[in-house]
């Protein structure tokens, strides 16, 4: 039997559709909309409230609408709370090319951390050398992990790297301690395992299918309380599995420096590491992957799996 194949939307273009279904619902989301400078922008966890859809919404575009977004009951693994899933056939496209928050936008006093296909528009993060999504678009997309709303002049900043008129741009915010922020972190339990075997130099066109699963931590007070939650919740709590086409024996090699407990400082608050260290960059990139891995190999029926989940950091970051 031949396969039948078939045309994917550019990554913006299917992120665009995500973007004005929820555009949409405001009202039923408790998102905002507006423009700023002429581009279009939905406010998703910074002035309005936003919820649990915005949340996995948030997460969709992303993604690239490449994967799909599922809030799970919850389990002992994470102390009852829910657990966001994320799965996808198209793992490199949707986490590397779009949802890795690879762009680092400074603007004056103005930064966040940037996510979404409007980065493989942009396309000068090395990580492209190496992956494919770089495109040309008529339309971006993109979603912006930060306290404040953008102002006129990151909009001119973002049209003049993307090369498109701001009415030509879409962004999506929220902040980490919202609703919706903290569901679009903890959606990155694949994505942060995929960019930790790139780093580690596994060729990630071996990977076919994936999925990752993390809990959803509890709202914290602040934006600096969030960002360790949630990166605790895939440290400590995520686990991430992945469909391969590869050498086993190259799987067993890789393998244990995969997960975070790869890192000497696993077991510590993500919290703690960032206070000693007030720099994200300066936290030991060894640490920046889920608990746990397991690698399916499809050329052999073989089952790798490393790592483990830790349930009592879990309990002492969430303060249960």
């Amino acid at each position: 039997m031949t396969a039948v194949g078939f045309a994917m939307l550019p990554l913006n273009q299917s992120a665009l559709t995500i973007a004005q279904r929820l555009d949409a619902r405001t009202s039923h989301l408790r998102i905002r909309f507006s423009h700023i400078a002429g581009a279009k922008l939905l406010d998703c966890g910074i002035h309005s409230l936003g919820g649990i859809e915005a949340g996995i919404g948030l997460a969709r575009v992303c993604l690239a609408d490449l994967a799909d977004v599922a809030l799970l009951a919850g389990d002992s693994s994470s102390l009852d709370l829910p657990r966001i899933q994320v799965r996808t056939d198209q793992p490199v496209l949707a986490c590397m090319a779009s949802q890795y928050a690879g762009w680092q936008i400074s603007v004056g006093k103005y930064f966040a951390m940037g996510s979404g296909p409007m980065r493989a528009i942009y396309g000068k993060e090395k990580l492209f050398d190496d992956i494919p999504g770089r495109e040309s678009a008529s339309v971006a997309v993109g979603v912006l992990e930060t306290s404040k709303l953008p102002t006129e002049e990151v909009v001119a900043y973002l049209a003049e790297r993307l090369q498109l008129p701001a009415e030509s741009i879409t962004l999506l915010v929220a902040r980490t301690a919202s609703i919706a922020g903290t569901i679009q972190v903890v959606a990155r339990s694949l994505e942060m395992a995929l960019h930790k075997l790139h780093e580690l130099k596994f060729d990630l066109n071996q990977v076919v299918s994936g999925m990752g699963i993390a809990p959803l931590p509890p709202p914290a007070k602040d934006d600096l309380a969030a960002i360790g939650r949630t990166n605790d919740a895939i440290l400590y709590g995520g686990r991430a599995i992945v469909w391969v086409q590869a050498d086993d024996d190259q799987l067993a090699e890789i393998g244990p420096n995969v997960p975070s407990s790869a890192s000497p400082e696993f077991g510590s608050l993500f919290g703690e590491l960032f206070a000693r260290d007030k720099d994200f960059y300066k936290i030991d990139p060894m640490l920046f992957s889920p608990a746990q891995i397991t690698f399916c190999n499809l050329l052999t029926g073989k089952m790798h799996q490393f790592g483990r989940t830790d349930v009592e950091i879990l309990r002492r970051s969430f303060g249960g």
